[in-house]
C-alpha cells in the first residue's frame, strides 16, 4: 500500500529507546543515513547472546539496516517509517520479553512473485518489528557460524558475491575439470527440516533462549488469504534470518563435498560440482543426491539436475563458452528483453527524457553492472543498444499519433519535406516506422545520448 512518508534520512530514534532507562533523548541521537552504517561493537564482557542481541549498538545497526532495506509491510501493515514511533512506545516491553525468552513473533504474510521460468516463488514477509529482531539476531549469530562456513560458499555472505562464484567456476574449468554436476534442490526454502536445522544450530549455540527464538521464527504462522497455517518444515524467504539459516543447513553439504575432495561452488541452493569425466559426474550426482535426501531430508530436482559441459548449463545468469570464457546466458538475455518491453510499454504516455532517466536507465545500469563480468558480451551489448533505440523510436512514433503531427516532427528533426510526407502518411505500424530510415535519420544515436540514454556498449 502506497503512502506519503518521510525519507530514511529523516528518520531518527534516540539511543535511549533501545535502553530501559526511560531518560529523555540526549544529544547522541540515532540518525539513520543512507550514506554510512556504523558497525555494531559488542562489549567484550557481554557473554550472553541474547544480551548481545538487544545491546544498544547492535539494535542501532539493525535499525539502520532495516530502514535502508525498506521492504513491504507485514500483516500489521506497518512500514519501516512507522517503526520509530512503535519502538518509542513498546521497546522496553519487547526487550524484556526477549531477555525472558517469552517473545512470540507475529505471523508472516505470504505473497508470491513470478519466477523467470514461469512459476511463482512464495515469500514470507515478517512484520517490520520482526525484521528488526531478525536482523539483530543475524548480526550476533553470523560471526559465530562464519568461522566454519566453506570458502566455496558464496551466497549471502560478507565479502563474497555472485561474481566471485562465477569466477571460481571459471577457474575450475581452466584447471581441466570439463564437466559440471549441476545439482538443483527442489523448493529448498520450503523443505528445510526444522529438527535437523535446530540440531545444527545447537552445535555452535548453547544459549536456550536463542534456540527457542530461532525455532519460533521457523514455526511462525503463515497468513494466506486470511487463514493462518503453522509450517511443519521450511524457512520463509523474506526475512533477514532466512539466508543465514539456509547456509547453516547447506554447510553440511559443503563439508561432505570437501571431505570427498571435490571442486565445487555453491551460491545459496545452487551448487556446481566439477569433475573431469561424464562418468565421474554421474557417479557424483547419484551419491551426493543420496546424501542430500537421506541425511538432510531435502529434495533433489531431477528434472533440472544434470551432468553436462559448462557451456550447456547456466549459473547465476551466466554460462560459459567452450574455451571457458564467461558469457551471458540465453535465459538472462531473454529476461532482459522481456523486462525492457514491459518498461517501454509503461513509458508510452511519458515524456521521453523523464522515461529514459527515471524508469529505463536505472534498470539498464543495474543490469549492466551485474553482467559486465562476462567476457563475451560486446556483440550482445551492441545489438541490445540498437534494439532499445528501436523501441524508443517506436514509443515516439505512437506518441505523435496523427500523420500531420508525424510530418511536422520529422521536418523538425531534419527530414526533407517530401520524404517526411511520404513517411508520415505511409499507414504502416509503429514498429515498422521506428526501424525505417526516416526515424533513424531523425532520431540519431547522438539525440539519445543528449537525452541521457545509458549505453551498454559504451560502458563496457
Amino acid at each position: 500500500m502506497s503512502m506519503e512518508v518521510e525519507t530514511e534520512a529523516d528518520v531518527e530514534i534516540p539511543r535511549s529507546h533501545f535502553q530501559d532507562s526511560g531518560a529523555e533523548p540526549c544529544e547522541s541521537d540515532l540518525t539513520v543515513s543512507n550514506h554510512s552504517s556504523p558497525v555494531a561493537t559488542l562489549s567484550p564482557e557481554i557473554n550472553d547472546l541474547v544480551e548481545q542481541m538487544v545491546a544498544t549498538d547492535n539494535m542501532w545497526k539493525a535499525y539502520d539496516r532495516v530502514c535502508a532495506n525498506k521492504g513491504a509491510p507485514g500483516i500489521d501493515n506497518r512500514s519501516v517509517h512507522d517503526l520509530k514511533g512503535y519502538l518509542k512506545k513498546h521497546w522496553v516491553d519487547i526487550k524484556r520479553q526477549l531477555l525472558e525468552g517469552s517473545y512470540q513473533p507475529s505471523e508472516v504474510l505470504r505473497v508470491e512473485i513470478p519466477k523467470a521460468d514461469g512459476g511463482v516463488r512464495p515469500l514470507g514477509i515478517p512484520t517490520v518489528l520482526d525484521r528488526l529482531i531478525q536482523q539483530a539476531l543475524h548480526q550476533v549469530l553470523s560471526p559465530i557460524f562464519e568461522e566454519e562456513f566453506s570458502s566455496n560458499s558464496f551466497g549471502y555472505r560478507p565479502g563474497k558475491s555472485a561474481h566471485d562464484a562465477v569466477l571460481t567456476d571459471q577457474a575450475f574449468q581452466q584447471e581441466g575439470y570439463n564437466f559440471v554436476v549441476d545439482m538443483d534442490l527442489k523448493s529448498f526454502f520450503d523443505e528445510v527440516n526444522h529438527d535437523i536445522l535446530i540440531g545444527l544450530c545447537r552445535r555452535r549455540i548453547s544459549e536456550t533462549r536463542i534456540i527457542r527464538l530461532i525455532r519460533s521464527y521457523l514455526q511462525s504462522g503463515i497468513m494466506i488469504g486470511g487463514l493462518c497455517n503453522i509450517p511443519l518444515k521450511g524457512t520463509p524467504q523474506g526475512g533477514p534470518l532466512s539466508p543465514l539459516l539456509s547456509n547453516i543447513m547447506l554447510n553440511e553439504l559443503d563439508k561432505e563435498l570437501e571431505s570427498r575432495g571435490h571442486r565445487f561452488c555453491r551460491y545459496a541452493d545452487d551448487c556446481n560440482i566439477y569433475v573431469r569425466t561424464r562418468r565421474s559426474g554421474d557417479r557424483v550426482l547419484n551419491s551426493i543426491s543420496r546424501f542430500v535426501e537421506n541425511r538432510l531430508k531435502l529434495k533433489v530436482n531431477w528434472k533440472k539436475s544434470a551432468v553436462d559441459y559448462p557451456s550447456q548449463r547456466k549459473f547465476l545468469g551466466f554460462s560459459f563458452t567452450s574455451d571457458s570464457l564467461i558469457r551471458i546466458s540465453n535465459q538472462a538475455k531473454k529476461r532482459f528483453k522481456i523486462k525492457v518491453k514491459e518498461l517501454c510499454h509503461k513509458g508510452r504516455g511519458m515524456n521521453m527524457e523523464y522515461f529514459i532517466n527515471h524508469i529505463l536507465n536505472p534498470y539498464l545500469k543495474g543490469w549492466f553492472h551485474y553482467y559486465k563480468l562476462a567476457d563475451a558480451k560486446k556483440q550482445f551489448f551492441r545489438d541490445a543498444d540498437q534494439w532499445i533505440r528501436h523501441r524508443l523510436r517506436s514509443i515516439l512514433w505512437r506518441q505523435w499519433k496523427k500523420p500531420w503531427t508525424r510530418f511536422k516532427k520529422l521536418m523538425k528533426f531534419g527530414i526533407p519535406e517530401e520524404q517526411a510526407a511520404i513517411s508520415a502518411f505511409n499507414k504502416r505500424g509503429a514498429w515498422f516506422n521506428s526501424g525505417s530510415s526516416h526515424m533513424n535519420r531523425a532520431l540519431k544515436v547522438k539525440w539519445f545520448q543528449e537525452n541521457g540514454l545509458f549505453s551498454l556498449l559504451n560502458k563496457c
